[in-house]
């Protein structure tokens, strides 16, 4: 078997089932198996997901092991020759997962790889690669000198902004959202370290990758990611998460640094999770309704009458233009000849008359005013939005 693509899933059965329709494209004609190690989920995930993909090998745990141990579970039954782990809020595409085989074929030198993740109105998600976070880099990115020089190959060296992000690199850290494996590296290397729980995993495996000698790759090739629109990045628990994470890396692999020198990273890290706490309790962001939205929708007849339909449910006020079209005859989609974007802020492509591939590079092809993604498929009759999930004639679901 070629390809192993093993999911960890906690609560966002819709992503996921848009992530298995858009990998059913993906990987077709390629030797593979989907494994979905489910962390006790809430929302029904088993009942949903396995009566609608029965190919899906689905691992139901009782509990909430996170995400490396979910890895972990599915990577002891995984038969391919390569390993992707992939997140369930994520839409896949046949030249990423093509192209990442082709490229570990011919060579053998690379560990892992990762790709050209684009955030939801088709912008470069920064994320895609990373360097190793040493004391001054994770000091750099965490005192916010990252940001105010994100070029910089010194003080911007944490996203490596400085590459051609349209060019194959080697890079040091891939993210776990997409990340390309070859089985026999993780045997040499070992799993990922389950202290872990969520976040800075992908790091510390990464790096072990590193120095047990293999390279690790960026490639252009494109998927979307929603994280970065939907995870509040501000918030406290994902401050503190996260931060927590790059502690336990720092500690891990530079205990040998004096405390005078680990201590600014600690000053940083707690800085930030102070001010993400008093933020969070000014700010209390409720998904309840559809956030103002003005949509260009294109596909077929009947996904503009159900997705209008929503619309007017859930906004009263929006102002809306709708298209029937599909790749063959609306080619260009919302770029085409004759149709005005103005005053639109999101795009809605039926994925029964776009292929995926097809609507990330409409998306990311903007060249003027970005619009965010959202999708509409009849078979599912569900509308994706960043920040919501519809439900056709339902209520809205919280992502």
């Amino acid at each position: 078997m070629k390809l192993s693509v093993i999911i960890v899933n906690y609560n966002v059965k819709y992503f996921l089932e848009q992530c298995l329709n858009s990998l059913e494209q993906a990987a077709e004609g390629i030797s593979h198996e989907v494994i979905v190690v489910d962390n006790a989920s809430t929302d029904a995930s088993t009942e949903y997901i396995t009566s609608r993909f029965p190919n899906v090998k689905w691992m139901a745990c009782k509990e909430n092991n996170g995400f490396s141990k979910g890895n972990n579970i599915a990577f002891a039954q995984a038969k391919g020759e390569y390993l992707l782990m992939l997140n369930p809020d994520t839409i896949v595409t046949k030249e990423a997962i093509e192209g990442c085989i082709s490229f570990m074929d011919a060579h053998a030198d690379t560990g892992a790889c990762g790709v050209y993740m684009l955030r939801t109105d088709g912008s470069f998600a920064p994320e895609s690669r990373r360097a190793l976070p040493t004391p001054f880099v994770a000091f750099c990115k965490m005192s916010g000198l990252s940001k105010l020089f994100p070029k910089s190959r010194t003080f911007g060296r944490y996203y490596m902004q400085y590459l051609d992000k349209n060019e194959e690199n080697p890079i040091e850290i891939i993210s776990g959202a997409y990340m390309m494996l070859r089985h026999s590296t993780i045997k040499e290397t070992g799993t990922l370290d389950e202290d872990f729980f969520m976040y800075g995993e992908d790091i510390d495996l990464s790096y072990r990758i590193l120095k047990q000698g293999y390279s690790n790759y960026f490639l252009p090739l494109k998927i979307l990611h929603y994280k970065g629109e939907s995870t509040n990045k501000s918030s406290y628990r994902y401050v503190h998460t996260f931060y927590r994470a790059m502690q336990l890396f720092f500690k891990k692999h530079y205990s040998h640094y004096s405390f005078l020198v680990s201590l600014p990273i600690n000053m940083a890290i707690w800085s930030k999770a102070v001010l993400a706490y008093i933020g969070n309790q000014f700010c209390h962001r409720k998904l309840q309704e559809l956030p103002p939205i003005n949509c260009v929708v294109i596909g077929n007849a009947t996904t503009i009458d159900e997705v209008g339909i929503i619309l007017r449910e859930k906004q009263k006020n929006g102002n809306h233009k709708f298209f029937e079209g599909n790749e063959t005859t609306m080619p260009q989609g919302h770029l085409s000849k004759g149709i005005d974007t103005t005053g639109c802020n999101t795009v809605v492509y039926d994925t029964d008359a776009y292929s995926y591939s097809t609507i990330l590079e409409l998306l990311h092809n903007t060249g003027g005013k970005r619009l965010r993604l959202a999708t509409y498929s009849t078979r599912t009759k569900k509308l994706i939005t960043e920040d919501a999930v519809f439900d056709y004639g339902q209520t809205a679901q919280e992502k």
